[in-house]
């Protein structure tokens, strides 16, 4: 998470870690505010699209194709913490929702 979030300092783009979880345990859920009332969320790729051969890296999926409202993805990580208490969120502001993941699809 580290890096990300120097990745995200280097663009221009504030970042932080908003809710720490499990050091090895928890999902990390990724949020991107993009400063008009909206946001996107992604999350954890399913396993299927992870490469044995690089298991450190992570994958992550978007919730919807466009953003939504900040409201619609509070509730969601509220459900989502409510299902895995040691979920990691990082939040990011950026109003042209640039979010420095690199995005696998299954």
């Amino acid at each position: 998470m580290a890096a990300y979030l120097r990745r995200c300092q280097t663009e221009g783009v504030f970042g932080a870690v908003r809710r720490r979880g499990a050091e090895e345990a928890g999902a990390v859920f990724v949020k991107v505010a993009t400063l008009d009332g909206n946001a996107m969320l992604y999350v954890p790729a399913p396993q299927t699209v992870y490469d044995d051969s690089r298991p450190i890296e992570r994958f992550f999926t978007p919730v919807s194709p466009q953003p939504v409202t900040e409201a619609a993805v509070e509730e969601r990580l509220v459900r989502e913490i409510r299902f895995d208490p040691d979920a990691w969120i990082v939040e990011t502001e950026d109003r042209a929702g640039r979010h420095f993941l690199d995005l696998a699809r299954g």
